[in-house]
């Protein structure tokens, strides 16, 4: 018998993986335009992102409901590779 799977689509995935998969989707440029936090349009990097989001609910909650509306459906529909 196997477990329901978690509704919240966020489960399991790290905030690091989030902006990682959105930088690698969108890049910083665009990233920046859609989302509009300077730590994405001013020296962006993985780290500073990171070190802004954890302190800023409202932002970290832009950048998962971009990733659950735009990023997530795409790498759900991609075939996993062995």
């Amino acid at each position: 018998m196997t477990s329901p799977r978690p509704k919240d689509p966020l489960h399991g995935i790290t905030l690091k993986a989030i902006v990682e998969a959105l930088v690698a989707h969108y890049g910083w440029e665009r990233l920046g335009e859609l989302i509009p936090i300077r730590c994405f349009q001013s020296e962006p990097s993985v780290e500073s992102s990171l070190k802004f989001l954890r302190k800023t609910q409202w932002a970290r909650e832009k950048v998962e409901g971009l990733y659950v509306a735009k990023v997530a459906p795409k790498l759900a529909s991609k075939p996993a590779t062995p």
